[in-house]
C-alpha cells in the first residue's frame, strides 16, 4: 500500500499527505484524523440527514464545488431519494463513522446537512437565526447574539449558539421536528424583527450587502426545505482550519473570537464540556 494511503475498516483512504492548508501545513490525513476523533460528537447531528457535498480535492485554496448526487460508492455507503422538481437526488446519509470518513476522504472539508432527518422530511428539527457580520464588527455580533438570547429567555425558548466556523454565530432553537418549515422560519422572522427594533443602530434585516450599511444581518431565511448549514463541529475551509464550535452563553461575550476554536484543540474541549449543542436535537419547543 502506498505511504499516502491507509485501510480504515471497509475503506482505503488516499492522498493522505496531500497539503490541504497550505500555510499551517494541515493535510488531508490530518482532517480525517478530526474527523476520526470527533465522531462521537459529530454524529448524532448528523445521522439520517441528507447531506450537501462541498468537496475541496485540492484544499482550501483550489477550486471547490457542491456535489448533492452521490452516484457512485461502495455498496455500505447509504444514499436517500429526494425528487426535486423534475430530477431525482440521490443524498449522502453520514450514518456512522465509516461514512463519515467516507466523505472527508472525498475532500469534504466541511460537512452540511439538512435542517430536518428523512422520517420526517419537511419538519425541520430546529430554527435558525444566522448572523452575518460582514462589513461589521465581531463585536456587534456578540451584542446581537445576546440579545438574541435575552429575547429567546425572555419568552422561556430555550436557545443555543455556536460559531458558524467563519466569521459569524448560530442561534439554534429546538423544534422537535413538529412544524413545517414555513412555520419555522416565521418564527425566526419574528425573534430577528424584534431584535432589530431593539438594535436598530447595529442590526439589519437587508439581505442586499450594498444596503446593510455596517450592520449585522440577522438572517432568517436559513429556514428552509432543503437550505444546509455547517454541522457543529464541522472544519470550515477557512485559514487555521477553524472549527463550528457550540458556546455556553456565558462565553459569548466580549473577547470571542472563533478562531479560537480549530481542529488542534476542539477535541480537548469536547472532553471536557461534552456536547454542548445536544439539546438542539432534543424536546421541541410549543410555537
Amino acid at each position: 500500500m502506498a505511504p499516502d494511503q491507509t485501510q480504515r475498516g471497509k475503506m482505503t483512504l488516499t492522498n493522505l499527505d496531500k497539503i490541504y492548508w497550505p500555510k499551517e501545513k494541515i493535510t488531508k490525513g490530518d482532517l480525517i484524523d478530526y474527523y476520526d476523533a470527533v465522531s462521537p460528537w459529530i454524529l448524532p447531528h448528523l445521522k439520517n440527514r441528507p447531506e450537501s457535498l462541498r468537496r475541496y480535492p485540492n484544499g482550501i485554496e483550489g477550486v471547490t464545488f457542491f456535489q448533492k448526487n452521490l452516484q457512485d460508492h461502495p455498496d455500505w455507503i447509504k444514499t436517500f431519494p429526494i425528487q426535486h422538481e423534475n430530477k431525482k437526488v440521490n443524498y449522502l446519509l453520514i450514518q456512522n463513522k465509516q461514512s463519515l470518513l467516507f466523505a472527508a476522504n472525498l475532500g469534504c472539508i466541511e460537512i452540511h446537512p439538512f435542517f430536518s432527518r428523512t422520517s420526517k422530511l419537511h419538519s425541520p428539527d430546529f430554527a435558525i437565526l444566522d448572523l452575518d457580520p460582514k462589513g461589521a464588527s465581531f463585536s456587534k455580533v456578540i451584542e446581537t447574539a445576546q440579545s438574541i438570547h435575552e429575547v429567546l429567555d425572555e419568552m422561556k425558548i430555550p436557545n443555543f449558539c455556536k460559531t458558524s466556523g467563519a466569521t459569524g454565530l448560530h442561534i439554534a432553537v429546538p423544534l422537535g421536528a413538529k412544524y413545517s418549515f414555513e412555520q419555522s422560519k416565521k418564527f425566526a422572522e419574528r425573534i430577528a424583527r424584534i431584535v432589530n427594533q431593539r438594535l436598530p443602530k447595529i442590526t439589519t434585516l437587508e439581505r442586499s450587502l450594498s444596503k446593510r450599511g455596517g450592520k449585522v444581518y440577522i438572517d432568517y431565511h436559513q429556514n428552509n426545505f432543503g437550505q444546509t448549514l455547517a454541522a457543529p463541529y464541522s472544519v470550515r475551509a477557512r485559514p487555521g482550519a477553524p472549527v463550528s464550535t457550540p458556546l455556553k452563553w456565558s462565553e459569548v461575550k466580549k473577547g470571542l473570537d472563533p478562531r479560537d476554536y480549530t481542529i488542534k484543540n476542539i477535541i480537548p474541549r469536547l472532553k471536557k464540556v461534552g456536547d454542548l449543542y445536544a439539546p438542539v436535537l432534543r424536546k421541541g419547543i410549543i410555537l
